[in-house]
Order: C-alpha cells, then sequence, then structure tokens
C-alpha cells in the first residue's frame, strides 16, 4: 500500500475529521485499511459495503433513477454514495468507489474502471479512474490506495 494510512489518520485528528466509506467493488478493504491501525476508531465512524444496487439504495440513499440512467459504474453512483455515505452517519468526510474490478466488463465500461466519491458538509466531487485490466486482485487493491489518497488529499 502506498499510502501512509497512520499518517492519513493523523491528519483526520488533526483536522477534527471523522470518516465514512461507502463501497463497492472493494467490499470494505478501505474500511479494513483504515481500521487495520490501532486507535482508529476516534477518526472512523463507518463503513458501508453496498455490493448490489439494492444494498446502495437501502443503505445509502442511491436512487433507482440514477441507476437506470447511468448504471452503477458512474460517477453520478459515486456522488450520491458519498453523500449517502455522509448523510447517514456523523463522518465530516466520506469517500465512495464503484466500478469494474474483473474479469469482464464491456466496450462501455471495461474491467478496471472505478468510479471514486468525496462528500464533505462544504462539497462533493467525483473522479473515474482507468485502472485497466489488472486482475480483479489488482484492480481492487488500486482503487483502495486511490480511495486512501483521495481522503489523505482532502485532509492536507
Amino acid at each position: 500500500m502506498t499510502v501512509d494510512v497512520p499518517g492519513l489518520l493523523d491528519l483526520a485528528r488533526r483536522a477534527s475529521a471523522l470518516i465514512a466509506t461507502a463501497e463497492s467493488c472493494t467490499g470494505g478493504m478501505v474500511a479494513a485499511a483504515l481500521t487495520d491501525v490501532p486507535g482508529s476508531s476516534d477518526v472512523v465512524d463507518r463503513g458501508f459495503v453496498t455490493y448490489s444496487n439494492a444494498a446502495k439504495q437501502d443503505m445509502l440513499g442511491v436512487q433507482a433513477a440514477t441507476l437506470a440512467s447511468f448504471g452503477a459504474v458512474s460517477e453520478q453512483v459515486a456522488a450520491e454514495m458519498a453523500a449517502g455515505a455522509l448523510a447517514r452517519s456523523r463522518a465530516t468526510l466520506a469517500v465512495s468507489i464503484t466500478g469494474i474490478a474483473g474479469p469482464g466488463g464491456s466496450d462501455f465500461k471495461p474491467e478496471g474502471r472505478v468510479c471514486f466519491g468525496l462528500a464533505t458538509p462544504a462539497g462533493l466531487r467525483t473522479e473515474t479512474v482507468e485502472f485497466g485490466a489488472l486482475g480483479r486482485a489488482n484492480v481492487r487493491a488500486a482503487a483502495r490506495d486511490h480511495a486512501l489518497a483521495l481522503l489523505r488529499a482532502a485532509l492536507a
């Protein structure tokens, strides 16, 4: 892992930030990376693993119309996931991940495409990263590391 997670958590402490995660293709890997560090409970509020579309709707409030219009792997869904995690927690910073880890994909949504959302009370931003067909484990690890880097950048 390339992100200094203890350092990220220290930044969160200094900022009095509380973190939530909303994960699909990573299945909780970001929350696990954060909570692997002893003492992280003072800055990590919760993690939502919303692998299915129904879970995204039920747990995070992602709209059925958004899923139907854009698909689960989209910046629009990543935005609603991050906003939902922020709204359904005590967090002040939420990161979301939805993507195609593989194997598979399509011409329109290839393997390795991952969409991220980052929400704070001040606003929301999204981005898409094309990791490529690195294999399922490598795409998931790269997505985890990217989400951690987004959190770190938001706190720096």
